[in-house]
């Protein structure tokens, strides 16, 4: 993911917007129905209004709020019935958002954030009745020209974001996260940039963040910073239903109505659009004061809730009226009737969707790879059985080269010998009178395989190669390492941007390690990842699109291959299909780990017996460690011997495709087995 990703787009905007919005109908003023307001708040003391949220009162939804803007009046407070009840200095306040049963001290509270534009800063508060107070946990600058703020919270481990969207097209994303002092912090995740002003953004429970880009149009881009970006545009000036200037917008969720709500400021009214339904067009309104037939002039920014309130059956949306100086509270059924759309039930406050996918965190990740884009992808795990906390990992820089990092992520060797794809490893090769660890890995640059020792004393690797070892192959991507329980023989696989995979034998020489070929096997699609059972002489191997296979290792194995999964009869993963790892319990017990790339999870399978599906988890971001998720695998490795402290029971090891938290080169994550056995309820071994 690269920050300038939106400005790259708006270069293209038009052929964007031809393809994905259609064009607007020519149609006058009377055609727009005027959807009256049920009620509207008092001017605010300063006579200046930006923004506004309802702030739910859970065990009494009529002692609900509404906490709005009030420029250099800072925040205010008014009941249901519009009148202002307290007001908060904080600054010079542009927007506003809140949040539910946010975990900070020693329980749970509503926590509004907000930007205060004579600091550019973040401020964050609790609300307990009409009463705010901060609960920062220190002064929190954004460095740039805030004009927008809404919360996300990821449903895969419930963390808060929020993203702040700046005039100079700035959106600034950040994660919140409790103190051991009892306050909030927050730690910057990623920042992307848009050519122009953006005003307001809205984020809804599916994992969406909308912007609203004011000379250009709404945006839609995926609020998990370890998913793509995927920008679209969902509507733009002249080319679909904004007349010139986008303004506020707003989700809303009304059981299974889904809308997005957003102010087309130049022509003075509020248009309505089907999330589900790829942002399609349902209509527009103008929006008037309770009991006028004279609609407002410049509908400013939006708040919507589908939450049922008294003379609110189905929810509200605020819209912000600049010119009265006030907030406007239009009832969903209202707009609905106006526009000729049906409702749902009224909904539950609170409901959430849960994930059904375990979250964990990594507890070490390595210093970045040295090039840039695509770069990190495949790492291969030494535990020393001495002193596991010097235990090693071997990983490949696919633009340069390998890495060799301790325990703690650190660099310890760079060797800039190719374009190595894949590495694996295997110990008790004999070379030259003594047992070494044998490493092999895929060098793209010559279409070889490189060898080295590991020299677990000197902590380096070591060229080992009896001159270059061909593979044949025009782009050789995945390895994969095997030694025969039958004859204690060790092999390599490779396979390459063809549907070939190929094996070796690794033999031994006066001269160093040269390679024999004794097999290929063909497959119908792309392969990359593959494991060997060296107790059972079974290979692993991931048909990326289609499916995770088993075969035998074996040179004489042939071609003969079954599915231990399917990607298309399982739900819960998503091609590619990549890295692979094998969890050993001992006496053939474990269980299969792979990386499902399409949704940035794991799935881990049986090793034994009808090798089941058990379940997927993902890694996710740690902000107290200040390191980040794992997203978008390609290679991964998994023990279970002792790695040492944190590690003790193992641990997967995983390419990080997309590095944020900052944004920098990718890396590689250390998750140890324990958190991943607990959360999906899997056995450790040394327990």
């Amino acid at each position: 993911m690269k920050p300038s990703l939106f400005s790259a787009l708006a270069t293209a905007t038009a052929l964007v917007l031809c393809c994905s919005v259609a064009p607007a109908q020519e149609a006058s003023s009377t055609d727009v129905p005027l959807v009256a307001a049920k009620l509207q708040t008092q001017a605010t003391a300063s006579k200046e209004a930006n923004a506004a949220i309802l702030v739910r009162d859970s065990r009494n939804p009529g002692r609900s709020h509404i906490v709005a803007t009030a420029a250099l009046g800072g925040l205010e407070v008014y009941d249901l019935a519009g009148k202002r009840v307290g007001t908060t200095p904080s600054g010079e306040v542009a927007a506003v958002d809140v949040a539910y049963d946010v975990r900070f001290g020693n329980g749970k509270a509503t926590v509004l954030a907000a930007i205060d534009t004579t600091t550019n800063s973040l401020r964050l508060f609790s609300m307990k009745g009409s009463r705010l107070q901060e609960i920062g946990a220190r002064p929190l600058p954004l460095g740039f020209a805030a004009e927008g703020i809404c919360l996300f919270r990821n449903p895969l481990d419930n963390a808060l974001y929020t993203f702040v969207v700046g005039d100079g097209g700035e959106i600034d994303q950040q994660i919140l996260f409790p103190t051991a002092g009892g306050k909030l912090d927050a730690r910057q995740v990623r920042r992307i940039n848009v050519p122009s002003t953006l005003k307001q953004c809205a984020a809804d429970n599916k994992g969406h963040v909308f912007a609203s880009e004011e000379g250009v149009g709404i945006w839609r881009f995926n609020a998990d910073p370890e998913a793509d970006v995927s920008a679209r545009i969902v509507d733009a000036p002249r080319l679909g239903h904004i007349e010139e200037e986008s303004g506020g917008v707003a989700v809303y969720e009304g059981g299974d109505r889904r809308w997005l709500i957003a102010s087309d400021i130049s022509a003075g009214q509020v248009n309505v659009y089907d999330r589900d339904k790829k942002g399609a067009f349902l209509g527009a309104f103008k929006v008037a004061a309770p009991g006028s037939s004279e609609a407002i002039g410049e509908p400013g920014p939006l708040f919507a809730t589908g939450a049922t309130y008294p003379s609110f059956p189905h929810g509200l949306l605020l819209v912000t009226d600049e010119d009265g100086s006030n907030y406007k509270a239009l009832a969903i059924e209202d707009i609905a009737q106006a526009l000729k759309l049906p409702l749902s039930a009224p909904k539950t406050a609170g409901a959430s969707t849960k994930s059904k996918v375990a979250a964990v965190v990594a507890t070490v990740e390595t210093t970045p790879a040295g090039s840039y884009g695509d770069a990190a992808d495949d790492p291969a795990i030494w535990a020393d059985p001495a002193d596991p906390s010097k235990s090693l990992i071997v990983a490949t820089d696919k633009k340069a080269g390998l890495y060799l990092y301790d325990m703690q992520g650190k660099v310890l060797q760079f060797l800039p010998d190719g374009k190595m794809n894949n590495v694996d490893l295997r110990e008790g090769f004999e070379l030259g009178g003594e047992k070494i660890v044998l490493v092999a890995a895929s060098n793209r640059t010559d279409k070889s395989i490189g060898l080295y020792r590991l020299d677990t004393q000197k902590r380096e690797l070591v060229n080992v190669a009896d001159g270059v070892q061909p593979t044949g192959l025009d782009d050789p991507y995945g390895v994969c390492m095997y030694r025969s329980p039958k004859d204690q023989r060790f092999y390599v696989f490779v396979n390459g941007d063809d549907t070939r995979k190929r094996q070796w034998e690794l033999v031994a020489t006066p001269r160093g390690v040269t390679t024999r070929l004794v097999r290929d096997m063909n497959f119908d699609t792309q392969t990359e990842g593959c494991v060997a059972d060296d107790r059972d002489g079974t290979l692993y191997v991931d048909e990326e699109d289609v499916a995770l296979w088993r075969m035998s290792a074996e040179a004489d194995g042939g071609d003969a291959k079954t599915a231990v999964q399917k990607i298309a009869d399982n739900p819960a993963v998503k091609n590619d299909f990549e890295g692979l790892g094998i969890y050993d319990l001992g006496d053939g017990r474990g269980y299969i780990v792979v990386s499902s790339q399409g949704n940035d999870t794991y799935a881990v399978y049986r090793r034994e017996g009808k090798q089941e599906y058990l379940g997927s988890f993902a890694v996710v971001a740690d902000p107290l460690r200040g390191i980040d998720g794992i997203s978008e695998t390609d290679g991964l490795e998994v023990t279970s011997r002792n790695l040492g402290p944190g590690f003790e029971h193992g641990a997967m090891i995983a390419q990080d495709g997309r590095n944020v938290m900052p944004v920098e080169n990718q890396n590689y994550k250390y998750v140890p087995w324990e958190s991943i056995a607990r959360a999906l309820k899997l056995e450790m071994r040394g327990e």
